[in-house]
């Protein structure tokens, strides 16, 4: 019974302590003065704590969204990634294709050179 009465205690002093450090603190409380609300977190042991926190306490004001903190975590950057990425990767494939084409073209040259006149292909290997 003692050991549940000292973790009660130190419970109460915990919450007494983080109650007095966010309401002086604090920019601005509701509804009470600032030196009101610290009297009642004091003097009243665990129901003054459990007010501020509940009615004195200041609301969070709605901020806008941060900004990510590293780019990989901002959508927009990696949208103008993969957008980079992929016009990248379309002046790799039309060059690859000017290339093919150009030694296909290469290569047709060489097999027309090669013709003989008559449309017959010249045999180099014969015996």
């Amino acid at each position: 019974m003692v050991r549940l009465f000292i973790l009660l205690a130190a419970a109460a002093l915990v919450l007494l302590i983080l109650a007095l450090i966010s309401g002086l603190s604090a920019d601005r409380v509701r509804h009470l003065p600032r030196a009101v609300w610290v009297l009642v977190i004091l003097l009243i042991p665990i129901a003054g704590p459990v007010a501020y926190f509940a009615w004195g306490r200041p609301v969070a004001a709605r901020r806008a969204p941060a900004r990510p903190s590293s780019p990989d975590d901002d959508p927009e950057f990696l949208r103008s990634m993969n957008v980079e990425q992929s016009r990248r990767e379309r002046e790799m494939l039309a060059n690859w294709e000017r290339e093919l084409n150009q030694s296909g073209e290469s290569q047709t040259a060489e097999k027309h050179d090669e013709e003989q006149p008559d449309g017959e292909q010249k045999d180099e290997k014969k015996p």
